[in-house]
């Protein structure tokens, strides 16, 4: 069995890290060269950093700070945020990005998927899907949640993975920032349906849902914001957590 992940996300926004509940209440929480530096060297196995309002004319400053990131981190990390060429992906994988994410555009094109991971490779191309359950049904929103897209989440992570997606990333809308616990239950059984790795995020406030996560949401990885940026839960602290529950833990 592969051993899990813990993986701190940072959204960016102008060049800061910001956090915030549902996707809305945003504020800034620092620099976000210096966070990932500090989740390093705390024993973070990967970083992701999304450019929630990436646009034509930031694109530039965001390839700047991947630079500033790949320069100061010895640890993989995931890009996203307004990709929706290869020539998007091309320029934050040449500033020494890892892997590059995409979300809406995904959706709106999935031929992109096919595209990024011919060009690319699979294991370059992590797919983001930001769902909303209402009446018992899993709907894939995009534009950070604003928007439905008719997309059943189930069958468009496997149309995913089927295109070339190396990762699945799926958020929670209804889990986002509650510290409630993660997805469990559709966590479980997205994972039983793909054949590749499944990263969670929405929901992270204590170690034990970290635990119930790769226990019965049965997820590759576990990601998380506010209890790493505010410093509720320490990553040395919910690793050595992790392994006393008998999880292998990298």
């Amino acid at each position: 069995m592969l051993s899990k992940r813990i993986i701190p996300c940072l959204d960016i926004r102008n060049g800061q890290t910001v956090k915030g509940i549902n996707f809305v209440n945003i504020r800034e929480v620092g620099d976000p060269v210096e966070l990932g530096k500090r989740y390093s060297e705390q024993g973070a196995d990967e970083l992701v950093f999304l450019d929630i309002t990436a646009t034509h004319e930031g694109r530039k400053t965001f390839v700047e700070l991947v630079k500033r990131i790949a320069f100061n981190l010895n640890i993989p990390f995931t890009v996203g945020g307004g990709i929706s060429e290869i020539k998007d992906a091309d320029a934050l994988l040449a500033a020494g990005a890892d892997k590059i994410s995409i979300n809406s555009s995904a959706i709106k094109n999935p031929k992109l998927i096919d595209d990024l991971a011919l060009h690319f490779g699979s294991q370059f191309v992590v797919v983001a899907i930001d769902a909303k359950e209402e009446n018992n049904r899993w709907e894939a929103t995009i534009h950070g949640g604003r928007i439905p897209t008719g997309k059943e989440l189930f069958s468009w992570a496997k149309e995913a993975e089927n295109r070339g997606a190396g990762e699945i990333l799926f958020t929670s809308m209804n889990h986002d920032g509650t510290k409630n616990g993660f997805a469990n239950e559709a966590l479980a059984k997205m994972s039983e349906m793909l054949s590749i790795p499944l990263i969670a995020s929405g929901g992270a406030g204590t170690m034990k849902h970290f635990s119930d996560l790769f226990k019965f949401g049965k997820a590759d990885a576990g990601l998380a914001a506010s209890i790493f940026h505010f410093g509720e839960i320490a990553i040395p602290d919910l690793k050595h957590y992790l392994r006393i529950q008998g999880i292998s833990i990298r």
